[in-house]
């Protein structure tokens, strides 16, 4: 599938790091560091822009790496960007460790995964049909 990206960073274009990669990276489109303090926010730009087919979203996901190992993660994860947006794409970066975190100009912040989606037309009921699980919430699959 082709997709119309419009790029105003110095990085590369995001690439599937392997064969078998859902994600594609996204870099940080900074001109200087930003230091990111314990439990602090920031919208953090990424230079692109890109024209998604209708019946198509991008999702923006934390990298496992920095969240593994520094506490980086995604407030509102996974991010949306639906097929109608054509504004930059940014990521909501959120430090959850003790330490401060500095994000360098063109660091891989996040990956984005492209996905095919469905549009529901609420069907009004009076009642459901039955399943095995019926009304069982969180943890009601859980040890048994």
């Amino acid at each position: 599938m082709k997709v119309k990206i419009v790029n105003h960073s110095p990085f590369d274009l995001p690439a599937y790091a392997t064969e078998f990669s859902a994600g594609m990276d996204l870099r940080a489109d900074l001109q200087e560091p930003l230091v990111l303090a314990s439990l602090e926010r920031a919208m953090v730009p990424t230079g692109l822009h890109i024209e998604l087919p209708a019946g198509y979203e991008a999702q923006v996901r934390p990298r496992s790496g920095l969240a593994a190992k520094h506490g980086i993660s995604i407030v509102n994860s996974p991010g949306t960007i639906d097929a109608d947006y054509r504004g930059e794409i940014k990521v909501i970066l959120v430090n959850l460790s003790r330490e401060p975190f500095t994000i360098a100009p063109g660091e891989r912040i996040a990956q984005m995964v492209v996905a095919r989606h469905e549009r529901v037309e609420w069907e009004p009921a009076e009642e459901l049909g039955s399943s095995e699980r019926g009304e069982g919430g969180f943890g009601s699959t859980g040890k048994q």
